[in-house]
């Protein structure tokens, strides 16, 4: 780690940091990678160990009404708004073991390094591991960081887990959250209370690591539009006896409709504006589908992401309307299903430009860019409090077995959070 000014870390922070990921990985595994569903018995003991390690290191622990972990430092005046940091515990599916601890454990390094210094802050300092950040396990994000901020409802707590098809709600109760307010949609969590949110988090995408810069300063959370399940129904047919003229071909028409939509993303671009589109579900009736045969359905996922609105709206609007031409001129229907929508979210300048000077005075290496990925940082932003967030660089992606990071950016990521702590405590 370069740095020009002295470090504010405990001595031992890169041991304790390396000790608390070995100890979740080590309870995380599923022998390929990490998975730590939301409102699981894996989650809770992943909180758990950060808990027992917070309280050694002298720091206080609780939960709060959403069962997210809450981690203090007491301030001289708790009666003003506390500033808060922190990020999420579960994972996806055989994911990696960095997605999310990282933003709690630098949180937890951040507070015991002040606490071992004896600095008493103006006011509270938080850490929050946060619950079921991912769309995994209910097929909706930041269920935590929501529910804590009066964001959910009756009908989101009758979200299935995929897999067992228990509701959300039934998950949260077997994990001693009271479920009333927030079937109600009340807020637990005032967000005048909070002075700000600090987020650290690896990148989980390869830009950072491919320009060889340690840390990025995030400028913004891109929105995405997405629909989880589309069917696109068509006609059966024998594959060798129906002629080009009279088929009704899901699949082709799915594929027309991926093909041309890239297009329409390839021009935006070409606009230099912000969008990326995905379609990472696709498939035919396992049950019914044939190598000799014309299938009756394909079912997809189709997803945008921008930092702009407008931008998303357009695209959705070309979406839509490449959906009815392709119905009228292959004889398909689109049965679109039901529609996600997270609105693009700007980090505060201010905290922005305060990370920057940080980062400057550390001599480390970093640059401002978008999030592609959703954060709980965009939920508390939302909210109207003054949010800002740190990116490590990670190797070989996200959401996976391999994902990595190097120590010691961790440890510059480390640094730069504890002295924007220090700025605004």
């Amino acid at each position: 780690m370069s740095s020009l000014t002295p470090s504010i870390l405990l001595p031992d922070s890169l041991k304790l940091a390396q000790n608390m990921f070995e100890e979740l990985r080590l309870q995380g595994t599923d022998g390929i990678g990490i998975t730590r569903l939301a409102y699981t018995e894996q989650e809770n003991a992943a909180l758990g160990i950060i808990a027992r390690h917070a309280r050694q290191m002298g720091l206080d622990t609780a939960s709060d009404a959403a069962g997210n972990l809450v981690i203090s430092l007491r301030g001289k005046d708790t009666s003003l708004p506390a500033l808060a940091c922190g990020s999420h515990m579960d994972s996806v599916p055989q994911g990696g073991n960095y997605d999310g601890a990282a933003g709690v454990i630098a949180g937890v390094i951040a507070l015991a390094s002040l606490h071992a210094r004896g600095a008493r802050p103006h006011r509270n300092l938080r850490v929050y591991a946060l619950r079921g950040e991912e769309s995994a396990a209910f097929g909706k994000p930041y269920l935590g960081s929501s529910a804590l901020l009066g964001r959910l409802g009756s009908a989101d707590l009758a979200l299935r887990q995929h897999g067992s098809g228990r509701p959300l709600g039934e998950c949260m109760r077997a994990c001693g959250i009271n479920t009333t307010a927030i079937a109600d949609g009340r807020c637990l969590l005032d967000p005048h209370t909070l002075a700000g949110w600090i987020e650290l988090h690896i990148e989980q995408g390869p830009v950072l690591d491919t320009c060889d810069i340690p840390l990025g300063v995030v400028s913004a959370i891109r929105g995405n539009f997405r629909y989880p399940s589309i069917t696109c129904m068509g006609e059966s047919g024998h594959s060798g006896s129906t002629p080009p003229a009279l088929r009704h071909d899901p699949v082709l028409a799915a594929a027309d409709l991926l093909s041309t939509m890239e297009k329409h993303w390839q021009a935006h671009l070409r606009n230099g504006e912000d969008l990326v589109m995905t379609s990472g579900c696709i498939g035919t009736d396992a049950r019914t589908h044939a190598i000799a045969k014309i299938a009756d359905t394909v079912s997809f996922s189709f997803e945008a992401r921008s930092t702009s609105s407008g931008i998303l709206e357009r695209f959705q609007s070309e979406f839509l309307a490449q959906c009815a031409r392709i119905s009228a001129q292959r004889g398909v229907r689109f049965q679109m299903g039901h529609k996600d929508t997270t609105p693009p979210v700007q980090m505060d300048p201010q905290w922005e430009a305060r990370l920057c000077t940080i980062m400057k005075a550390q001599g480390v290496g970093f640059m401002q860019l978008p999030s592609g990925a959703g954060h709980d940082a965009a939920v508390f932003a939302a909210m109207g409090v003054p949010s800002a967030m740190i990116f490590v660089r990670n190797q070989n992606g996200s959401h996976n077995p391999r994902e990595a990071m190097r120590m010691d950016d961790f440890i510059s990521g480390c640094e730069t959070l504890t002295r924007m702590l220090i700025n605004f405590m």
